[in-house]
């Protein structure tokens, strides 16, 4: 009992180390004042109305929205692909294709960041919205890799074996077995890939260019030159998003383990 009480008690303070940050940021999204100050000297909804009416913050949300929609194709497609090639058995390189399809998690996005700018700016797509789809698509599709391999690794083979030996061609076997069995992993992976993009700042600063300006990238100059309210407004909207989407997450994974 007292090692349950111990464990219960150190969860809390994790808990509050890392929610009262966002708890101290959060009620200054709705300040009427133009500084980040408390106390608060009256509550308003001004900065949300520069968020969404301000030409920098608009183009900042509209540019998020384009690229996180690539971004989530293009990461949940080359991630499903990756995945059903690593289901497969590699005595000899399996783990070391692995790793490389993790390394983007681990490398330092400053690092990753020079070589994409390297890269894009080689084959000609400087400062377009395809080189940032590409960037965060990058750092998106370990994600979804480890998300649909965990959905592929809990489907039994002999689902997909019976499907085979009455006559049905591998591509059949894929649209009306193995996918929709993995369908929650993939909605999972898709949802993280778009987290993910939507969060991206270090490999935006490197690979877009004036008219692909990220909402994560206006808060970063932002903050670099003018410490305003809206941001606390900003980081509002990404901390609900966040939180709809990790809800989200949680509706899928539990309507998967209901249909199985």
């Amino acid at each position: 009992m007292p090692a349950k009480i111990v464990q219960l008690l150190f969860a809390c303070l994790m808990a509050a180390f890392l929610v009262i940050p966002l708890l101290v940021i959060l009620p200054l999204a709705f300040t009427s004042s133009a500084l980040l100050i408390y106390p608060i000297p009256s509550f308003s909804l001004r900065w949300f109305v520069e968020l969404l009416t301000a030409p920098a913050w608009q183009r900042g949300i509209i540019n998020s929205l384009i690229i996180g929609a690539g971004t989530t194709i293009l990461a949940t497609v080359l991630g499903v692909l990756a995945s059903l090639g690593l289901r497969r058995r590699w005595p000899l390189i399996g783990g070391l294709v692995r790793t490389l399809f993790m390394l983007p998690m681990v490398v330092p996005a400053v690092v990753l960041g020079i070589g994409m700018q390297i890269l894009i700016a080689h084959i000609g797509l400087a400062n377009t919205y395809l080189a940032v789809i590409i960037a965060h698509t990058v750092v998106s599709i370990p994600f979804v890799i480890v998300s649909v391999t965990g959905s592929l690794s809990g489907i039994d083979r002999k689902v997909e074996l019976a499907a085979a030996s009455l006559g049905a061609s591998p591509s059949v076997v894929f649209r009306r077995v193995t996918l929709p069995l993995a369908m929650p992993g993939v909605l999972s992976g898709a949802v993280l890939a778009f987290a993910t993009s939507l969060d991206e700042v270090v490999l935006t600063l490197f690979v877009a260019g004036p008219n692909q300006r990220t909402l994560a990238r206006q808060m970063f100059s932002t903050i670099r030159d003018n410490i305003s309210p809206a941001i606390a407004a900003a980081a509002f909207l990404f901390i609900a998003s966040t939180l709809f989407i990790a809800a989200l997450i949680l509706l899928v994974r539990r309507r998967g383990v209901a249909a199985t």
